[in-house]
């Protein structure tokens, strides 16, 4: 009697078990099954707003096509009024003698960009503006023969086939944000999708632009408008040194920056070890021993003549920064591409810092390099010149401003002293005002 009672107790606890296991088992498999349906919605969804997205480029151009009409037909306005005013003036006058008949020459055209006002004089200086910086260009080249030294790199380069051959070749930290967002735009990204989207812009851009081979490139350029956009050289090292290492906040670049402050540090200097980032004054040491170690430059850094190879490119157009406005709306005007392109301004505020490498700060660069020179001396900056000289040369900027920031004295009263406390001598680069060739390349990383 014990044993069937003891042998049925055991086999309740082991139904129950078994009730409670398909129970859970079941359970799991809802959950399941109600995850797939999930994800599966949510890819429905998702191929649903891309297809959207790959429609809508049309409607956009319809808007601005209607919205340039609109502004056409006021302007034709504007000038019939202009014309009849001018002539009752002009009949009004012709019989005084101080009038002489002469009426004033009409206004000229407005543009679609409210930044400048368009005219045939505002064209002509900035075409003789352009070929001036060409010329210098040329001359440098041919001085220093870097045609020979550094051959055609396409690395770096947009084509938009489409858009009458259009190609640009990226420098990172020169204004690169809105060209890049330019060329989404040529890529048929709809802007609302733009500014929405978590995507970084370099990523849509080569999904729809690939990364040229160098015979496609070099068959391209005789008949393309090319451009890039180039900057101060100090400036734009500022410039992705405060983005990119300043505080170690760049969580991608806070590796490189731990590494420079782990080198370079004076531990007997206190403060925050190594959670500040690296100093400019570091940053500015790593750069010197990363080029005379010949090692490649991240693109952020690496100069302008390494990777855009402008003497072997001969770009059509060279624009800067200081006048990045008015040099863009001449490749575009030059590319025909003002329906698309002039009048849809920039983006947010707020979406410019994101995707436009801005410093969190939203101080330009510009305004701060005499502080952050003012922690190098006079032998550093002649080491970072030897690295960016030609970059000033070709693209027509001033480095000699710059000895006025830094420490008067030289490297050698600090070395000096430095043997004197270790017993060890410190290395001192040569000071020689000659160019030398920087060996930065472009890392394969996209930006970031």
């Amino acid at each position: 009697m014990l044993i069937r009672l003891r042998y049925g107790r055991r086999l309740q606890t082991y139904l129950k078990i078994g009730a409670c296991v398909l129970v859970g088992l079941c359970y799991f498999a809802f959950l399941f099954r109600e995850s797939l349906n999930a994800y599966e919605h949510r890819e429905r969804v998702t191929a649903a707003e891309l297809e959207a997205d790959s429609a809508e480029p049309s409607k956009q151009q319809l808007k601005l096509k209607r919205q340039q009409l609109q502004r056409q037909r006021i302007l034709a306005k504007q000038q019939e009024q202009g014309k009849a005013t001018t002539g009752g003036n002009a009949s009004a006058g012709s019989s005084s003698p101080l009038a002489g008949g002469a009426a004033p020459p009409p206004p000229p055209a407005s543009t679609l960009n409210p930044v400048y006002e368009y005219s045939e004089e505002l064209h002509s200086r900035t075409e003789r503006e352009l070929q001036r910086r060409s010329e210098h260009l040329a001359a440098v080249c041919d001085r220093y023969k870097l045609q020979e030294k550094y051959p055609p790199n396409p690395w770096e380069f947009f084509i938009s086939p489409g858009h009458n051959n259009l190609v640009w070749c990226n420098v990172f930290k020169a204004a690169s944000s809105t060209w890049m967002y330019y060329f989404n735009i040529l890529a048929g990204y709809d802007v609302k999708y733009l500014q929405r989207t978590e995507t970084q812009p370099l990523e849509l851009a080569r999904k729809r632009f690939p990364r040229p081979e160098l015979g496609e490139l070099m068959e391209l350029l005789p008949s393309a408008l090319s451009f890039l956009f180039v900057r101060d050289p100090f400036e734009r090292i500022l410039s992705a040194y405060r983005n990119k290492l300043e505080g170690n906040k760049n969580t991608f670049y806070k590796a490189l920056g731990n590494k420079i402050v782990h080198r370079y540090r004076r531990r007997n200097l206190g403060g925050p070890w190594p959670r500040c980032g690296p100093t400019f004054e570091e940053f500015v040491r790593f750069l010197i021993a990363e080029h005379a170690a010949g090692k490649r430059f991240d693109e952020h850094w690496a100069p302008v003549y390494s990777f855009c190879t402008p003497c072997s490119v001969n770009f059509t157009i060279i624009g800067k920064t200081e006048t990045f406005q008015r040099d863009s709306e001449f490749i575009i005007r030059q590319a025909g591409l003002e329906s698309l392109l002039l009048g849809l301004g920039k983006l947010p505020q707020r979406k410019q810092r994101k995707i436009g490498n801005q410093a969190r700060s939203g101080v330009k660069s510009e305004a701060l390099v005499e502080r952050y020179f003012a922690d190098l001396d006079r032998s550093t900056l002649d080491q970072l010149l030897n690295i960016y000289r030609i970059d000033f040369e070709l693209f027509d900027y001033d480095y000699r401003r710059y000895y006025d920031m830094v420490h008067p004295w030289s490297m050698e009263q600090t070395t000096s002293a430095s043997e004197s406390a270790s017993g060890v001598p410190l290395p001192v680069a040569s000071t020689s005002t000659t160019p030398s060739i920087a060996s930065g390349g472009h890392s394969t990383q996209g930006q970031r």
